[in-house]
C-alpha cells in the first residue's frame, strides 16, 4: 500500500543526501514537496498542515542546523513526527487483562472485512496470547454471515457459538458469555452486523449490545482502500459507540495509504491492529515506528523475526540440522524450507521488511516472481524418490523427463539444482539460540529464494 508514498519521499530524501549544509531555503522547499507528497497520498490535509508545522519548527531549530549531519538529522526528525501521527505515543495493545470472558466486540460497515478480521482476532488471540476464543456470529442479516464464521472457526478449531438466524443479536450476544464460560472460553469475539452506509437501526443495535455485554474492547474495522470515507465513519462509530481501537485491513492492496497515516489522528483512537492478507494469520499487532520504518524504506526487520518464530516448525528446524550434521539434506528437505518460507506470507510483503530492499525494487534490480515457489514444488514432485534423497544422480535425460512431467523447461530444472546446492550451504549456518530458526545471514538466505 505504502509503495508509491515510500518511493516520492525517497527521492525528496535523496535530494539533501550528502549535504553539508541545509540552509533554511533547502529546509522550506524540501519541506513543500514532503507536503505535496502526502497529499497525494490521500492524507488528511489538516493532518498534513500539522505535521509539516511540526517538523518545520524542528528543522529550522538548532536540532539541525548545528548537526554534524543534517540531513540524516533530517529524515530522523520526519520519522519521529510521523510516528506521533500514527500513535507512537500511545498504547496501541489490545486490552486481554480482566475477569474472563474478555469481550471484544467488532464494528464497521459490511464489507470492510469484519467477519474475515473476527477469525483472524481469534488465532492471534490463540497463538500469541495463549488464549482460548468464542467465535459469536451476531450478523443475521448478511446472508451466508454465520456460515462463514462458523467455516472460520472450523478452520482454525476454535469455538464458535451456535447462533440461531432468528434470534435477536442483543440476544445472541448476551447469551454467548454464558456459553463462553460453559465451554472454558476466556475470551469473546462478537461479529456484529455492518451496512452498506450507516443508519439509525444499525447504531441502536450495536448501542444495546454494547450495553448487554460491556466489551473491554470495541474495535472499528476500517477497509484502507476507502480512503478518507474511512476516516469519516470511524468517527460517526466514535461518536455513538466510543470506540476503544482501529483495525486497519486490506494494508496488502493499492490504496495510497492516506486514511492509515489520518485514521487516528482525525479519530484520537489508537489503531490496535493490521490486516495484510487472506491468510488467517495476515493480521499483526500495530506497531508505529514499525510502519513508519516501512515506509521511510527503513525495513522492519523486528516484525520479520516475530513473523518466523511464530510460523516457522521448529521440530523441522531441529531435524533439518540434525539431518546436516550428518551431511543430509535432500530435495524433500530443500521442498520443507519452501514450504516453511511460504507460511511467512508473499515474497513481497517479507522482502519489503528488509532494510534497503525498496531502493532495489525501484532500481528495477529485482523482480518478484510469486508462481516460482509453485513450478519449484512441481519439479521436485516429478522427481522420484531416488533421485529427491540423491540429486546428484540427475543427469541430462532425467532433467528431460523432469522438466517435462512438471510442465517447465529443463533451464528452470537446473535453476532449482542450482538454488538448492546454494541453500544447502546456507542453512548450515542456521542459529537457532540467536534467532530461533533464521539464519544468521538472512540476506544470504534471501539470495537463494527463487527470482
Amino acid at each position: 500500500m505504502f509503495e508509491s508514498l515510500s518511493e516520492k519521499l525517497d527521492i525528496v530524501f535523496e535530494k539533501i543526501k550528502g549535504k553539508g549544509v541545509l540552509t533554511p531555503e533547502i529546509i522550506e522547499q524540501v519541506l513543500k514537496e514532503i507536503r505535496l507528497v502526502l497529499l497525494e497520498a490521500d492524507v488528511n490535509y489538516k493532518v498534513t498542515k500539522t505535521f509539516i508545522g511540526y517538523v518545520k519548527d524542528r528543522a529550522l531549530g538548532q536540532e539541525v542546523m548545528k548537526s554534524l549531519t543534517p540531513s540524516q538529522q533530517l529524515v530522523k526528525i520526519v520519522k519521529e513526527e510521523m510516528e506521533k501521527i500514527i500513535g507512537g505515543d500511545e498504547d496501541n495493545s489490545i486490552n486481554i487483562i480482566g475477569k474472563p470472558p474478555i469481550v471484544f466486540m467488532m464494528v464497521g460497515l459490511q464489507g470492510s472485512g469484519k467477519t474475515t478480521t473476527s477469525g483472524k482476532l481469534a488465532n492471534l488471540l490463540r497463538s500469541k496470547y495463549k488464549k482460548s476464543p468464542l467465535l459469536v456470529p451476531a450478523d443475521v442479516y448478511r446472508p451466508a454471515a454465520i456460515k462463514q464464521l462458523e467455516k472460520i472457526s472450523k478452520d482454525l478449531n476454535v469455538t464458535c457459538y451456535p447462533t440461531d438466524p432468528q434470534s435477536n443479536p442483543v440476544d445472541i450476544a448476551k447469551y454467548s458469555l454464558d456459553f463462553a464460560i460453559k465451554q472454558s472460553c476466556d475470551t469473546v469475539i462478537i461479529d456484529t452486523a455492518g451496512r452498506l452506509h450507516i443508519d439509525d437501526g444499525l447504531m441502536r443495535e450495536l448501542e444495546n449490545i454494547k450495553k448487554a455485554v460491556n466489551p473491554q474492547e470495541i474495535l472499528f474495522v476500517a477497509d484502507s482502500m476507502t480512503g478518507q470515507e474511512a476516516v469519516n465513519i470511524a468517527m460517526e462509530f466514535d461518536k455513538k459507540l466510543d470506540i476503544t481501537g482501529i483495525v486497519l485491513t486490506k494494508l496488502d492492496g493499492d490504496a495510497r495509504g492516506g486514511a492509515a497515516l489520518s485514521i487516528r489522528s482525525i479519530t484520537g483512537k489508537p489503531i490496535k491492529l493490521i490486516g495484510k492478507g487472506e491468510k488467517l494469520n495476515d493480521l499483526e499487532v500495530f506497531h508505529p515506528e514499525r510502519m513508519v520504518s516501512r515506509i521511510l524504506g527503513m525495513g522492519d526487520v523486528l516484525t520479520l523475526i516475530e513473523k518466523a518464530t511464530a510460523s516457522i516448525d521448529q521440530e523441522d528446524i531441529e531435524n533439518i540440522e540434525s539431518r546436516l550434521r550428518k551431511n543430509i539434506f535432500t530435495m524433500d528437505d530443500y521442498k520443507k524450507q519452501l514450504s516453511q518460507i511460504k507460511k511467512l506470507g508473499s515474497l513481497d510483503s517479507i522482502l519489503n521488511m528488509i532494510p534497503g530492499f525498496s531502493k532495489l525494487k525501484q532500481g528495477g534490480n529485482f523482480k518478484i516472481d510469486e508462481k516460482e515457489f509453485l513450478r519449484q514444488e512441481a519439479i521436485i514432485n516429478s522427481m522420484t524418490k531416488q533421485e529427491r534423497s540423491k540429486p546428484d544422480i540427475i543427469n541430462g535425460s532425467r532433467r528431460r523427463r523432469i522438466a517435462s512431467g512438471s510442465g517447465t523447461t529443463v533451464q528452470e530444472v537446473n535453476k532449482l539444482l542450482k538454488n538448492y546446492l546454494g541453500v544447502k550451504d546456507m542453512i548450515k549456518n542456521f542459529n537457532q539460540k540467536k534467532f530461533k530458526g533464521l539464519p544468521k545471514d538472512f540476506s544470504k538466505m534471501m539470495r537463494g529464494i527463487p527470482k
